[in-house]
C-alpha cells in the first residue's frame, strides 16, 4: 500500500532528511565516540544511550526516504468551494448538534488529538470533495456510521507547523 503524500510533504520530509543527514548525525557519531573514549564499554551508560540515538537517527532517515520513494503524490488543489487536502472544516455531528473543526491532511500529518484528521481516515474521505451545506455520511465500519453537515470551509495552506509524525 502507498501513502499519499502532497508535493509540501516530500518536501518537508527532505528538508528533515537533510537536517538529520547534515546536523544530527555528525553530532551523533561524535557522541559515540567521546562515550568510547571513556573506556569500559560494558557499563558504560552514555556509549549505550548514544549508539541508541545514532541509530535511532539512522532508522528516521531509512523511514522518511522509504516513505518518499513508495508515495503516491496527490495535489493539494481543490475546488474553493469544495473540501480538500490541508483545509480547515467546521461539521455539526446530526446526531447531537455538537460542532467540530477539522483541518483534512495526509496520513503523515494526522493527529487526532490536534483535530488532525487523514484524508484516508472515515470522516476524511466522507468530507472531501463535499460543499458547505452537504450532508456526508461518515462509515466507521460495516455496522456503524453518522452523519455529519458542513458548516464552514477554510481554505487553509500548508504553512509547515503540521509535523511529519513519528513511525
Amino acid at each position: 500500500m502507498y501513502d499519499q503524500l502532497t508535493p509540501s510533504d516530500i518536501k518537508k520530509m527532505e528538508e528533515e532528511i537533510e537536517h538529520r543527514k547534515l546536523v544530527v548525525r555528525p553530532k551523533a557519531l561524535e557522541d559515540v565516540k567521546e562515550a568510547r573514549a571513556q573506556g569500559d564499554l560494558s557499563e558504560n551508560f552514555e556509549y549505550y544511550a548514544a549508539k541508541k540515538y545514532k541509530n535511532q537517527n539512522e532508522s528516521r532517515i531509512r523511514y522518511l526516504e522509504r516513505m518518499i520513494k513508495t508515495a503516491r503524490v496527490i495535489s493539494e488543489d481543490s475546488a474553493e468551494d469544495e473540501v480538500g487536502i490541508n483545509n480547515t472544516v467546521t461539521v455539526e455531528f446530526l446526531e447531537d448538534g455538537l460542532e467540530e473543526t477539522f483541518k483534512i491532511v495526509t496520513t503523515v500529518r494526522g493527529n487526532s488529538l490536534e483535530n488532525l484528521i487523514s484524508n484516508e481516515s472515515p470522516l476524511g474521505k466522507a468530507l472531501l470533495g463535499k460543499k458547505e451545506g452537504d450532508t456526508a455520511h461518515v462509515q466507521v465500519n460495516a455496522a456503524t456510521g453518522y452523519d455529519v453537515r458542513i458548516v464552514s470551509i477554510e481554505k487553509t495552506v500548508d504553512d509547515g507547523s503540521d509535523k511529519i509524525r513519528s513511525f
